[in-house]
């Protein structure tokens, strides 16, 4: 049996339910999941084999920065449109309680001028009365540049085999670029980095900017089998040091605790996490 393969960007609103969906897709947390805005900053890349298909699906930045203009919404924007120039079909992710047809035609209008397929996953569908979807399933047919759309719930994996059915029926004859047990391109440093961010979104306050960077310092699985991570918070303002850290070291320990817990369940180890915070240019 000959080798297929496809390229998906996920696109979509700021918590429609990407990151949610690729996890699911490929069963590891790859991708950042929060409720705040802006979590997902870079292309993740997810892989999923089913039988000789091949699907390589990019979780972009919510599409709210399709037209953003200060910097690190501009980095937002050049990531969706790097995904998109790169894959053979977009597929754009609805949350069905967040309906706003206007927005999503917009939207559509917008990526539809790179005229490539368009599927539209109508996500959270779990949260919703039949009667409630049928008119917006009837909205999204007026779109001209709909060609297929599914019902889903990302977070319960429902209606995502017929999804996945549609997609590898559409795979087109090509050599695998992963093997069989890669999930991503992105390595372990990267994933536990992401998880410590992920923590600190979680528990910060709003005002705690989000361009912080996670980066490691160290990476080892000691010879127990334990692994042994220890990672730098680097700030751009000095302000919010005394914040990440919370008095007595409360914030930092309830981060360290909560990302060392998501590590160790992707690892299925025992981890040892060690976080320092340094202001940029200071370290």
């Amino acid at each position: 049996m000959n080798n297929k393969i496809i390229k998906i960007a996920l696109i979509g609103e700021t918590n429609a339910g990407k990151s949610t969906l690729i996890n699911s897709l490929v069963g590891e947390n790859i991708s950042i999941i929060n409720k705040k805005i802006n979590t997902t900053q870079e292309s993740i890349l997810g892989v999923k084999n089913i039988n000789n298909v091949q699907i390589i699906f990019y979780d972009t930045p919510g599409s709210n920065f399709l037209k953003k203009t200060n910097l690190l919404q501009k980095k937002l924007k050049t990531n969706i449109w790097h995904a998109i120039d790169n894959v053979d079909v977009l597929v754009y992710l609805i949350d069905s309680l967040k309906f706003n047809y206007k927005k999503i035609e917009k939207d559509i209008l917008k990526i539809s001028e790179v005229n490539k397929t368009i599927l539209f996953l109508f996500n959270k569908v779990d949260l919703l009365e039949n009667k409630e979807i049928l008119p917006r399933i009837n909205d999204l047919k007026r779109i001209n540049q709909l060609d297929e759309f599914f019902l889903i719930s990302a977070k319960f994996n429902q209606g995502i085999d017929k999804f996945l059915d549609f997609i590898s029926s559409i795979a087109i004859g090509g050599n695998w670029i992963y093997n069989n047990n890669e999930i991503t391109d992105k390595d372990d440093i990267y994933i536990t980095n992401e998880c410590t961010r992920n923590s600190i979104l979680e528990y910060l306050h709003q005002e705690i900017p989000y361009n912080i960077k996670v980066e490691n310092n160290s990476f080892k699985f000691l010879k127990n089998k334990d692994l042994k991570i220890k990672q730098n918070i680097i700030l751009n303002n000095a302000r919010y040091k005394p914040i990440i850290l919370g008095k007595k070291g409360t914030s930092i320990k309830r981060i360290r605790e909560k990302s060392q817990l998501e590590i160790k369940k992707i690892f299925d180890c025992n981890v040892h996490l060690y976080l320092q915070v340094f202001v940029e240019n200071e370290k």
